[in-house]
This record gives C-alpha cells, sequence and structure tokens, in this order.
C-alpha cells in the first residue's frame, strides 16, 4: 500500500482546479510568441512549441504538426531569427515531431530519447488505425486550426514530418550552447517510452512535455481510448519522482501555461506520483483477492489527499489498464472470451424470444431510475438485429444523453457525443 506523501500537501490547492481543461486544447493560432521565463518563448498549439534563445543560436522544444509549423516558425523568427542549432522531442508522437521539415536548417541537430523510433513506426504502419480513432476527438479542433492557418499563410501547407534524429539520449545527456547549459532526461514512464524532460539547470527550468498527461493534475491514461500501447504504472511513478527531485522552480508543460514555484510543483508531483502508485496498490490487492476487474473498477478510488482531476485520464479506465498490463485480455468470466464468437450472435434469439419491444420497455425502465449502462446494454441486443429500429435507437441514444451530462472526461465526452450524432 502507499505511505503517507514525503511531506504534507496541506493547503495547497490541486492545480488542476484553477487551470483550463481538456475541452480548450486547441492548434495553433497566436500571431506572436509569450516569454514564459527568461529566454524561454511559446507558441501554443495542440502541443506547444518552445523556444530557447542562446547567444549562439537557437534551439527548438517540439514543433507542432506539420500544418502548424508555420505559425511557430513565424512567432519564433519574430524573436530570434539566428540559425536553429538543436530540436528538440520530448517524446515522439506527431504533434511533437511533424513540424521538424520547417525548422530544419543545415547543421541543425535533430534529438530525441532512445525508443523514438519505435513510436516513429508504430504511426507508420497503424496510421490509418489510428487516425480513425482519433479524429472524433480533434476533427472540429484540427479542421478550425487548418481554415486559420491557410488564412493566413495560404492554402497549401507542410506536409507532416517524418522523424529522423541524429542525437540520440539514453539515459542523460548535457549540452551547452551560446552559454546556455540544458540537460536532457529520458523519463519512460510519459505519454510514451521515450518521453524526455528538458532541464535548465541554472535557471531551474524544467520543459516536462506531456510527460504528466496532457493536461497538467489530471490523472494520465495508462492507455488511451484512441489504441495505444500500454504504459506501466510503475515507470511512471519513477518518472516522476525523476522530475521531482531536481525540484524545479518553473514546471513548463505541453499545454497551456507554465506552473510557477517550488513547493507548488512539489506537492503537485508528490500528488500524481502517490495517486499512480496508490491506484497500482490497490489493483494488485484486487487481483491478489481474485476479484473482477469490472468489481475492481467501480470500487477503486483515490483518497481525499490524493485528489487530481479526471478530465483526460480516469481512475477507472487505469485500474483496467494495471489490470490487463500484468494479466493480459483473459478476464476469465467466461470460456466465450476465449472465442471470436461475441455476445452480439445470440441477439437474434433474445430479441425472438422475448420480442423488440418488451427489450425497449425493460432498457427505458432502466433508464428512468438512472441506469443508463443497462439500457445501452439491451438497446444494442434489439439494434444488433435491427440497426434501424427507431425505438432502439431513442433509447440508446437518451442514454448516452444521460452519461454525456454526468461526463467531466475529455475523450469519454468526445466518444458520447459522436455515438449521440450517429444515433440521432
Amino acid at each position: 500500500m502507499t505511505t503517507a506523501p514525503d511531506a504534507p500537501l496541506g493547503d495547497v490547492e490541486p492545480i488542476y482546479r484553477s487551470r483550463p481543461g481538456a475541452e480548450e486544447l486547441a492548434g495553433a493560432s497566436a500571431t506572436e510568441a509569450e516569454e514564459v521565463a527568461p529566454g524561454v518563448w511559446m507558441s501554443p498549439g495542440l502541443t506547444n512549441a518552445y523556444l530557447l534563445t542562446t547567444a549562439d543560436g537557437r534551439i527548438v522544444v517540439n514543433t507542432g504538426m506539420g500544418f502548424e509549423s508555420p505559425v511557430h516558425k513565424a512567432n519564433f523568427d519574430a524573436v530570434d531569427d539566428g540559425p536553429v542549432r538543436y530540436i528538440i522531442y520530448t517524446q515522439g508522437h506527431a504533434d511533437h515531431v511533424g513540424g521538424t521539415d520547417v525548422f530544419r536548417e543545415p547543421g541543425t541537430h535533430i534529438v530525441a530519447q532512445a525508443e523514438w523510433q519505435m513510436w516513429r513506426d508504430d504511426t507508420e504502419r497503424l496510421l490509418a488505425h489510428r487516425a480513425r480513432n482519433t479524429m472524433f476527438a480533434f476533427v472540429d479542433k484540427i479542421s478550425a486550426t487548418v481554415a486559420g492557418i491557410q488564412q493566413r499563410f495560404g492554402e497549401i501547407l507542410p506536409a507532416q514530418a517524418v522523424p529522423d534524429p541524429d542525437t540520440i539520449v539514453e539515459d542523460t545527456l548535457a549540452l551547452e550552447v551560446g552559454g546556455r547549459r540544458v540537460e536532457l532526461i529520458a523519463t519512460p514512464g510519459g505519454e510514451t517510452t521515450d518521453s524526455l524532460v528538458v532541464w535548465l539547470p541554472d535557471e531551474r527550468i524544467c520543459l516536462c512535455g506531456n510527460l504528466f498527461g496532457p493536461v497538467f493534475g489530471h490523472i494520465p491514461n495508462l492507455v488511451t481510448m484512441r489504441g495505444d500501447r500500454y504504459r506501466d504504472a510503475l515507470t511512471a511513478v519513477a518518472s516522476y519522482e525523476r522530475v521531482r527531485q531536481l525540484q524545479p522552480e518553473v514546471l513548463i508543460t505541453g499545454h497551456f501555461d507554465p506552473i510557477y514555484g517550488a513547493a507548488q510543483i512539489n506537492a503537485e508531483l508528490i500528488r500524481l506520483r502517490d495517486a499512480v502508485q496508490y491506484l497500482h496498490d490497490e489493483t494488485v490487492t484486487a487481483m491478489n483477492a481474485g476479484d473482477d476487474v469490472r468489481d475492481a473498477m467501480a470500487r477503486i478510488t483515490l483518497p481525499p489527499h490524493l485528489e487530481v482531476g479526471q478530465g483526460y485520464g480516469k481512475v477507472s479506465w487505469n485500474v483496467r489498464a494495471i489490470w490487463e498490463t500484468y494479466n493480459g485480455w483473459f478476464h476469465r468470466r467466461s470460456t466465450t472470451e476465449l472465442y471470436p464468437v461475441g455476445p452480439e450472435t445470440v441477439s437474434a434469439d433474445l430479441v425472438e424470444l422475448a420480442g423488440a419491444d418488451a427489450i425497449c420497455d425493460r432498457a427505458e425502465r432502466h433508464l428512468a431510475v438512472g441506469a443508463p449502462l443497462a439500457a445501452i446494454h439491451l438497446g444494442e441486443v434489439v439494434l444488433n438485429t435491427d440497426s434501424a429500429h427507431a425505438r432502439a435507437r431513442s433509447v440508446v441514444r437518451a442514454a448516452h444523453e444521460a452519461l454525456l451530462a454526468q461526463s467531466t472526461n475529455f475523450w469519454e465526452s468526445a466518444w458520447l457525443r459522436k455515438q449521440i450524432g450517429e444515433l440521432s
């Protein structure tokens, strides 16, 4: 079980309550960069790009999507148009590496953590799958961003770059450019196993990218709804602690404004670290006790002193992710799990035995007493047999609307809106 925090969190208010939520994530549109610390400039986007100025050229940390890169470059060029000495990726996701070709110059070094190639290859081999499973959440944001950038820079925007780093970080790498010291530190417990943070030791500034998830102060996703590799909870805990031990005074995140103040940052990193550790330990306890994963998902919650937001990840999803990281796909509920025959194969039998109207009656009763998931289970029995059945579509849509009214999670809400639209 998790021990008490290293130091009392006391009256330190959880920061997620006062920061923007995931619904406010947006593509690049700013017409100028903002100096968020001396010589550190931010250009906001789907993932923020950052410029570090030095006496001997520039360091760019993350480059946005390909179509966003003209915005980031224009913003940074207006600050300092010196040579780009380094481009550093804090991870290999598309919104970090896509603008590389726009920033790269002769002599520019591209820096990534040693696991970057796995993420590049995953992106290439699963491009259609991941695009399909991501766009439902981001299509409106991306469309609006592209339209705005085209209006500013013209119709033809840069293609997404394929990363090809020439400088690799195994664990740590120290750089010095124009008198500015930069240390790169591997943190494989982030959104990807190739995560690294950029540490400015003289200023005590840490550019952490999405190590702690895209929305700081919220529980991370140990596996995403869109489909990704599982992320190990204990590796996440170790990576969070590695950054905490740096004792940063400024934490510059992948989205929204930095967090300032060593005490605030320390308290937040303790809270996030211990929250993930707690979920891990409670899940392992449930597994050893012989519980079912769904019972564990319903039962395990965070204690008040480990309160974090659930606007991007969710506690229950992480319980399942931890469970399946250890256990795999077989949950031992039914022999049918072992075979490619799902429960929908008997939907027609159930409709024939009970009748579609009787099933819809019962689904509506469940919905009326506040059990929308039971209503969906029943309504989908009918829809598996007749996808156009008006009454079943109506009750399933209403059940999704009830779930949406209660949701505060970005991915959950996006999925529910998608389903409601398809059922309308």
